[in-house]
C-alpha cells in the first residue's frame, strides 16, 4: 500500500462510516466517478454556453443587445442564489441520512433526476420567468447531486489518490464541455430536443456508478446518534470560519478562481458577436472551447499525477489563477479573434492546473470528518454560484460600462487574487 506523501496533511481518523479511507480505489471506480461528473458538467455548461443564451435571444428578440445580456444574466442568476443555501443543506443532510442504500447514493440519484427534469422543462419555456424558474430547478438538482458526490471522495478516496481524482473530475469537465457544446451547438439545432438529449445523457452517465458504488450505511450507534439530532441541527449551514483558517482561505481561493473563470467565460458568445463583430459567433465560440478544453485536459491529467507524486497542491492553484488572469487581461486589452484563440489556450492551461488539485485541496482542509458533507457543501458554493451568478454580474458590469473591458479586468483580478489566497493555507504544501 502506498503511504501518503509526508507533505500531505491527513485529518484525524474516526471510526466506521466517518473513518478516513486508507484502501486505494481502483481504476474502474475512478472511471465511473469521472463519467458521472462528465454528465453533470455537460448538463451544466452546455446550457449556460449555448442553449440559455440562444433561448433568451429568441424570447427577447426585440431588445437591444445589453438588455438581452441582462436578461440572460437574470435567468442564470436565480439558480445561483438558491445554490448558496442548497449546497450546504444537501451536504449536511447527506451526512445524517440513514438508509440501507447508504448516505450519499439517495442524494446523488435524487439530485440527478431533479436536474434532468429541470433541463427538460427549461427547453419548452417561452417566457423569461418560466426559464428562470425551471433553470433554478435544474441548478438545485445539480447542487444536491454534486454536494453528495463530492463527499464520496472524502468517504472513500485516500489522500494519496486525491490528485488523480481531481484530474479525473477535471478531465470530465473538459470532455463534458466539448461534448455538450458540440452536441447542442453543431449537431442538434432544435432547442427543446437539445435540452432533452442532455437530460437523458445525464441519467445514462450516472446510473452505472450509482448501481455499483459502495456506500457504507451508518452503524447502529451512529444511526442512534443521528436520530437524536433534529433535522434543523443536522442541516445547519453555519460554519465557524474564524476557527478554521485553512478551510476559510481554501474556500476564499476557490470562490475567487471560480468567479474569475465564470466572469471570463460566461459572456463569450456576446463578446464575440457584439465586441469583436464576428459574423458566426457561435461557431467561433465552439472553436475556442475546443482549444480551451484540449489544453485543460492535457494539463489537468498531468498535473494531478504530478501533484500526488510531489505532495504539492498550492503551486498548482497559484499557477492556475495567474495563468487564467493573464488570459482575461489579453481579452480586455488586445481584443481580436486571433488573440481570443491565444487567450483560450492560456485560459485552458490555468484552468487545467487549478482543476488538477481542486478536489484534493477541498477535501484536505475539512475541519472534521463527521460533517464532511456539510463542509464540502459550503465549499461547493464556489462551484455553482459563480457559474450561475457570473452571467448576471457580468451583464451588470457590461451594462454599466457599455463594453467588455472591465468585465475581463475584474475577471483577471479575481483569478490572481484566488491564486494568491491559497498561499495562506498552512496545512498544505
Amino acid at each position: 500500500m502506498t503511504t501518503p506523501h509526508p507533505a500531505i496533511t491527513v485529518p484525524p481518523s474516526p471510526t466506521g462510516a466517518f473513518a478516513e479511507p486508507v484502501v486505494r480505489v481502483r481504476g474502474r471506480w475512478m472511471t465511473g466517478f469521472s463519467v458521472v461528473w462528465l454528465g453533470l458538467w455537460m448538463a451544466q455548461i452546455a446550457p449556460l454556453q449555448i442553449l440559455l443564451p440562444n433561448q433568451v435571444g429568441i424570447i427577447a428578440a426585440d431588445s437591444e443587445w445589453i438588455r438581452t445580456v441582462m436578461a440572460f444574466g437574470i435567468v442564470a442568476g436565480v439558480g445561483g442564489v438558491l445554490a448558496i443555501v442548497v449546497y450546504p443543506v444537501a451536504g449536511a443532510l447527506s451526512d445524517r441520512t440513514v438508509s440501507r442504500f447508504g448516505r450519499r447514493r439517495p442524494w446523488i440519484a435524487g439530485g440527478v433526476l431533479l436536474f434532468a427534469v429541470g433541463l427538460a422543462l427549461t427547453g419548452i419555456q417561452t417566457t423569461l420567468v418560466g426559464m428562470a424558474i425551471t433553470w433554478a430547478l435544474a441548478v438545485v438538482g445539480f447542487c444536491v447531486a454534486s454536494a453528495a458526490l463530492t463527499a464520496v471522495v472524502s468517504d472513500q478516496v485516500p489522500v494519496s489518490q486525491r490528485g488523480v481524482i481531481s484530474s479525473g473530475v477535471a478531465g470530465a469537465n473538459a470532455i463534458g464541455t466539448v461534448l455538450g457544446v458540440a452536441l447542442v451547438g453543431l449537431i442538434i439545432t432544435q432547442q427543446e430536443l437539445g435540452y432533452l438529449v442532455i437530460a437523458v445523457l445525464l441519467v445514462v452517465c450516472t446510473t452505472p456508478f450509482l448501481v455499483r458504488m459502495r456506500d457504507e450505511p451508518l452503524t447502529a450507534g451512529q444511526a442512534r446518534l443521528v436520530a437524536s439530532e433534529s433535522v434543523t441541527d443536522g442541516a445547519r449551514i453555519g460554519v465557524n470560519l474564524r476557527a478554521h483558517p485553512d478551510y476559510t482561505w481554501a474556500l476564499a481561493s476557490r470562490i475567487l478562481v471560480y468567479l474569475g473563470n465564470a466572469l471570463g467565460t460566461a459572456l463569450l458568445l456576446y463578446y464575440f458577436g457584439f465586441a469583436l463583430k464576428i459574423a458566426d459567433a457561435e461557431d467561433f465560440l465552439v472553436n475556442t472551447i475546443l482549444i480551451y478544453v484540449a489544453v485543460t485536459l492535457l494539463v489537468a491529467v498531468f498535473g494531478g499525477n504530478l501533484s500526488d507524486r510531489l505532495g504539492k497542491r498550492k503551486a498548482f492553484v497559484l499557477v492556475g489563477g495567474v495563468a487564467q488572469g493573464l488570459a482575461a487581461a489579453l481579452l480586455a486589452f488586445v481584443p481580436s479573434p486571433p488573440m481570443a484563440l491565444v487567450a483560450a489556450a492560456l485560459l485552458g492551461f490555468g484552468w487545467g492546473a487549478f482543476l488538477s488539485v481542486d478536489q484534493a485541496v477541498s477535501t484536505q482542509v475539512l475541519p472534521d470528518a463527521e460533517s464532511r458533507g456539510k463542509y464540502l457543501g459550503v465549499m461547493n458554493i464556489a462551484v455553482a454560484v459563480p457559474q450561475n451568478v457570473g452571467p448576471l454580474l457580468g451583464a451588470i458590469i457590461v451594462a454599466l460600462t457599455g463594453g467588455f473591458v472591465w468585465l475581463f479586468v475584474l475577471s483577471a483580478l479575481a483569478l490572481v487574487a484566488g491564486g494568491l489566497a491559497i498561499l495562506r493555507v498552512r496545512s498544505l504544501d
